[in-house]
């Protein structure tokens, strides 16, 4: 068993690639069918034996609490009327809060993903743990944390997980990592480099979705908060540069038999749903026979 049992989802930002959407809703709820996109975050997270799951949140999130919360007596009582029929939905919602051990922390600081961390540094403690957003997953087999997790107990150290890009324009969207390859699929990480353009990029290889992290990630944040400029952001990268110079080792692990979901814009979330959507078999032909009829 992994000693890894513990996870941060960041869940703070404002979402604004959606609005008006997400004046009052939280991007994190916006539905993939029938389940929200930080739904399908925290299933991967219990199915590694993740137990305790921080959410960081800021405001007009509080329906993220709501959503992992045990069911109202009103809606248990609506599906019990409903007869046999809705049993599965009732054990469905049941099971939603119970999944995990869910504590939620309301993001202060700077904007920019490191500050989530800082906010969290007193409940993870010298723990290692998993450290993921809260609009983009990877679903593969074996699970991607999963896999993570096996390439840390390896070498215990942080672990970025990275897939490689699809399209040119995916250069200007993510974070790419460089270095030796030490075995197939892990890089022994050299550079890390925010939207390189495909010319300047160390690698093919994205930085997306989620990290295995140690503790020592929070002492590097603190100096990276003390060097930060009035009105600057704090990112985690700051901190992961910061113990590179340090000569830390840190390792990229290429996710094996692994899709790459990024609700995060509006085009790849329409893609997401359509994909997800196909999964469903009440669903599938109906929607592939809509599909064709577009023009």
């Amino acid at each position: 068993m992994s000693n890894i049992t513990k996870a941060v989802i960041a869940a703070a930002g404002y979402g604004t690639r959606f609005l008006p959407q997400t004046k009052a809703m939280p991007k994190e709820m916006l539905p993939l069918v029938d389940k929200p996109i930080i739904q399908y975050v925290v299933e991967e997270l219990v199915s590694v034996g993740i137990e305790d799951i921080v959410i960081v949140t800021g405001q007009n999130k509080r329906s993220i609490e709501d959503h992992f919360d045990k069911p109202s007596e009103g809606l248990v009582q609506n599906l019990k009327l409903a007869g046999s029929s809705k049993d599965g939905l009732l054990k469905m919602v049941e099971q939603i809060s119970n999944m995990a051990n869910f504590i939620y922390v309301r993001q202060k600081g700077p904007y920019g993903n490191g500050t989530p961390l800082l906010n969290v540094e007193h409940l993870i403690g010298d723990e290692p743990f998993i450290f993921t957003w809260s609009d983009d997953f990877i679903r593969a087999n074996p699970p991607r944390f999963g896999q993570m997790i096996d390439v840390y107990e390896r070498y215990k150290c942080p672990v970025l997980s990275v897939v490689p890009v699809e399209t040119d324009d995916d250069y200007l969207k993510y974070g790419f990592a460089g270095g030796k390859q030490i075995e197939p699929g892990i890089i022994d990480v050299e550079a890390i480099i925010e939207k390189p353009g495909k010319d300047s990029a160390p690698s093919n290889l994205a930085t997306v979705s989620g990290f295995v992290l140690t503790a020592d990630i929070f002492n590097y944040l603190h100096i990276a908060m003390a060097n930060l400029k009035p009105g600057a952001e704090l990112y985690s990268n700051d901190a992961l540069k910061l113990m590179l110079k340090d000569n830390k080792q840190i390792v990229a692990s290429e996710i094996k038999n692994g899709r790459y979901f990024d609700a995060g814009n509006k085009l790849d979330y329409i893609k997401a749903v359509i994909e997800l959507a196909l999964e469903h078999e009440d669903l599938k032909q109906p929607l592939k026979d809509f599909l064709k009829t577009l023009k």
